[in-house]
């Protein structure tokens, strides 16, 4: 599998309203082997809930707020990468994502609220997991398993000081 440098530009978050859910789009892309989150709205609440996990849980994984999105995607293109924006108005992930796996540096484009229409001509790619309404959280996680091909389900976490052991039934971890 190629190294990718994946990172996660989170858009029309709502502190009062989508804190929740883009947590877990940073839990998902971190778990996901993502290298970390840029997140365009103000909200230290979201920075430091994966902050935290990343201690416990080890990893390397970084989350910046307050991020303005069209230099993000500006910087991110000048550096050589690539934009892929999940929505479901895309061309179909397996149609596309041969073309896009042998990019090395990705920024994902996450929605919460309507997004403008600017994102669609700045992405390099438009890609729908499905063409029916979900949640963004599905989608990244779909989108970063099928670029891996399903190898980042099995990543190690270097300096965790939580482990899960699998078990067939229960709970089992240990502290390392």
């Amino acid at each position: 599998m190629p190294e990718h440098e994946t990172a996660i530009l989170r858009i029309g978050h709502r502190p009062e309203r989508d804190q929740r859910v883009t947590t877990h789009v940073g839990l998902t892309a971190r778990a996901l082997g993502a290298r970390g989150m840029y997140l365009a709205a103000s909200d230290k609440g979201v920075v430091q809930s994966i902050a935290d996990v990343v201690e416990r849980w080890g990893g390397e994984f970084f989350c910046e707020d307050n991020v303005k999105w069209r230099s993000c995607i500006k910087e991110w293109k000048a550096n050589g990468g690539t934009v892929v924006h999940l929505t479901m108005y895309g061309l179909n992930l397996p149609d596309v994502i041969e073309e896009i796996r042998p990019q090395q540096k990705i920024l994902v484009i996450v929605g919460a609220e309507k997004v403008p229409g600017e994102i669609y001509g700045l992405a390099d790619y438009n890609v729908a997991v499905t063409g029916q309404p979900h949640s963004e959280i599905s989608s990244l996680a779909l989108f970063l398993d099928h670029l891996a091909r399903g190898e980042n389900l099995a990543l190690d976490f270097p300096g965790a000081q939580i482990k899960i052991i699998p078990s067939k039934a229960g709970k089992q971890t240990v502290g390392l």
